[in-house]
Parts: C-alpha cells; sequence; structure tokens
C-alpha cells in the first residue's frame, strides 16, 4: 500500500510542477492552453472581438468597392458631358441658316429662301369679339 501512495503522490507533483509551468510555447501547439479556467472564461469576450474584426474587415472591403464603383462612375460622367458639349456644338453648327440652306440645296427638295423678311398681319377686332373679352 506504501507503494501506491508513493506512486500517487509521485503523479501529483508532476500535476504540480505542469500547473506551475504556466505558458510553454509546447501547451500552445497541443492546444492544453485553450483548456485553461482562465480562456474558458474569456471566450465569449474573444468570440464578440472575432466577430467585429470580421465586421471591420467586411466594411473596408464594402467602402473600397463603394470608391471603385464611384471613380468608375465619375469617368463615365466626363465622357458623356463631353459627348454632350460635342452634340451640341454640332447641332448648333447644324442648324445655322447657311448649312440649313446647304442641305436643302443639296437634297434637291426645290425649297427657296425667303429674301423678303416677314410681315406681320394685324386683325382687327369685331364688335363680336370685343363684348365676348
Amino acid at each position: 500500500m506504501a507503494e501506491k501512495k508513493s506512486n500517487i503522490e509521485f503523479v501529483d507533483q508532476k500535476i504540480e510542477q505542469k500547473e506551475i509551468r504556466k505558458g510553454s510555447v509546447w501547451d500552445v501547439f497541443d492546444g492544453s492552453v485553450l483548456t485553461r479556467d482562465r480562456v474558458v472564461r474569456q471566450l465569449p469576450f474573444v468570440l464578440f472581438v472575432t466577430f467585429l474584426i470580421i465586421l471591420y474587415i467586411g466594411n473596408r472591403y464594402h467602402a473600397e468597392k463603394m470608391i471603385r464603383e464611384t471613380m468608375k462612375l465619375q469617368t463615365e460622367l466626363r465622357e458623356l458631358r463631353a459627348r454632350a458639349i460635342s452634340t451640341a456644338s454640332e447641332l448648333e453648327f447644324i442648324s445655322r441658316q447657311s448649312e440649313v440652306a446647304k442641305l436643302v440645296e443639296k437634297q434637291g427638295l426645290g425649297l427657296k429662301e425667303a429674301v423678303e423678311p416677314p410681315i406681320k398681319i394685324t386683325v382687327a377686332k369685331s364688335k363680336v369679339e370685343n363684348e365676348n373679352d
């Protein structure tokens, strides 16, 4: 029986030595660090911090995507604005009286430019119209 007691004491000493030895590299590799009571108590906090980190990373990716899309739309807007200005100037050039006359003559529509300026036609109001107003 004495031998059993000494063996138990010997095992207890090993356990005590293991408890005294607090943070070795081997404990990290074999995973025994994760079973300690302090680590287990802090697990909800660690999970919360992990969730916040993932949320932060996702927010960063979303922000970068929005910035890239904004830059793409700004470039497209500049191109469309330039095209609108060139189209407006082309339309202004085509709608000049001399250009319209050239196009009419080229297409052979048989229209002629008015040589005389237009005159204003005035109509006198009749008595019936004056009474209605």
